[in-house]
């Protein structure tokens, strides 16, 4: 059944640099009520300090679709892909066989505000692959 969840039932992490609204169980946040919905894993909106971002991390066969509501956001990855990505625009990753890649806020000012969406792939042990618009 699908179920409205308002805004101030997600979870919430607060880092300093980074602050996030988990819509389903992530990291440290834990709700066995709210696991996943079908294929969508994860729905996470955060917050990243300027400055600030996630190290290179490793991703494999999930679809992982970012939107940057404000600020901007740079990526880089082990297939050689380095963006930034900006207000309106979405970047598709799909980790497949195996992704490594960062995430960081490039300016000293403005903080990033974005949506980040994990989706399990229909097909496990794709090519990894990438794409912005």
């Amino acid at each position: 059944m699908i179920r409205i969840r308002r805004a101030d039932e997600r979870g919430q992490a607060d880092h300093g640099w980074l602050k996030t609204n988990y819509t389903f169980s992530f990291s440290s946040y834990y709700d066995p009520n709210h696991i996943q919905f079908r294929s969508l894993r994860v729905m996470n909106e955060d917050r990243v300090a300027p400055g600030r971002g996630f190290g290179t991390h490793p991703h494999d066969n999930m679809e992982i679709v970012t939107y940057v509501l404000e600020g901007a956001l740079e990526h880089k990855d082990s297939m050689g892909n380095g963006e930034v990505l900006r207000p309106g625009e979405f970047q598709r990753m799909t980790a497949g066989t195996g992704i490594t890649h960062s995430e960081f806020n490039p300016s000293r000012e403005e903080s990033v505000h974005l949506y980040q969406i994990w989706l399990l792939p229909a097909e496990e042990g794709l090519e990894p692959s990438y794409e912005q618009k």
